[in-house]
C-alpha cells in the first residue's frame, strides 16, 4: 500500500470532474490527499464551486480546465495545463462521457461521433498524451467503462459499441504501457439514473435485476476509483463491476 506521504503527492486530472460521478470521485480521492485537477465542457459554475470548496480544505489542491473533448486539439492541452500546475501528473481518469439512445433506423453520423468521441477517442488519445508524464511516476489510468460494455442495452447500439471499444482500449493499454503504467477500469451499473427521463417502471425493473435489489450511489463507484489508485499495486488490465450484482442477470 502507498504511505500517505506519496498519496499526498499525487496529481489527478478527472474529465467531466464537476459534476455527478466525477464531482464525487474528485471529493473523495482530494480527501485521500491528492491534488484534483477538475476537467470541464460546460459546467463551468459547477466545477468553480466544487474547485473552491476543495481548496477551502486545503490550499492549491484543486484547479479547473476547460475543454471540449470533440475538439481535437485539446488532448495534449489538457494534459499539459495540469502538469503545468503541479509540475507532475500521476492519475488519469477518463470518466466523461455521452449517453442517449440511438435506435436503429435514427442513428445519424452526429449520434456516431458524439458517442465514439466521449467514450473511446477522448480516452485514447488523453491517455496517449499523458504517458510520458504517467512514465515518469508509475502512475495508472482508470476508464469509465459500463457493464453494457460486454452485454448490450436495447436502443443503444453506438453507446454500448463505443464502452465496448473502451473496454478493449484498457486491456490493451495495460498490455502496451507496463510495467510503468497500470491502466484498469470501473464498470458502473445502476447508480445515477440518466439526466434524461426514466419512467419508475424502467427503474424498478433494473433495480430488480440486481443481486443486493437496490441501486448505489456515486461514493461506491469513487472508493472503487480510490481503492484502484491507492491499493491496487498489482493489478492491471481488469474491468470492476460495481453493479450490485446486476450483471449477473442482466
Amino acid at each position: 500500500m502507498n504511505s500517505t506521504s506519496e498519496i499526498s503527492r499525487k496529481t489527478v486530472l478527472i474529465t467531466g470532474g464537476a459534476k455527478r460521478i466525477g464531482a464525487e470521485t474528485s471529493r473523495t480521492l482530494h480527501a485521500a490527499g491528492m491534488n484534483i485537477a477538475i476537467h470541464y465542457r460546460s459546467s463551468q459554475q459547477q466545477a468553480d464551486e466544487l474547485c473552491y470548496e476543495l481548496n477551502q480544505q486545503r490550499e492549491h489542491s484543486a484547479a479547473v480546465i476547460q475543454g471540449d473533448l470533440d475538439d481535437d486539439n485539446v488532448y495534449s492541452r489538457l494534459i499539459e495545463d495540469t502538469v503545468e500546475i503541479w509540475g507532475h501528473l500521476d492519475v488519469l481518469i477518463n470518466n466523461a462521457s455521452s449517453f442517449f439512445p440511438t435506435p436503429v433506423g435514427t442513428i445519424t453520423l452526429g449520434h456516431w461521433h458524439n458517442l465514439i468521441n466521449s467514450n473511446l477517442k477522448a480516452p485514447l488519445f488523453l491517455s496517449q498524451a499523458a504517458t510520458p508524464y504517467l512514465r515518469e511516476n508509475n502512475g495508472c489510468i482508470i476508464n469509465m467503462v459500463d457493464i453494457h460494455a460486454f452485454r448490450p442495452m436495447s436502443n443503444h447500439p453506438v453507446y454500448c459499441a463505443a464502452k465496448a471499444g473502451l473496454a478493449m482500449l484498457t486491456q490493451s493499454l495495460a498490455k502496451d504501457l507496463g510495467p510503468e503504467i497500470r491502466v484498469n477500469g470501473i464498470g458502473p451499473g445502476a447508480i445515477l439514473w440518466p439526466e434524461n427521463d426514466m419512467d419508475e417502471n424502467t427503474r424498478q425493473t433494473i433495480i430488480e435485476r440486481t443481486a443486493l435489489k437496490r441501486h448505489g450511489e456515486p461514493k461506491d463507484i469513487a472508493k472503487a476509483i480510490l481503492f484502484l489508485v491507492r491499493d491496487a499495486d498489482y493489478i492491471t488490465g481488469h474491468i470492476v463491476p460495481v453493479d450490485g450484482g446486476r450483471s449477473l442477470n442482466i
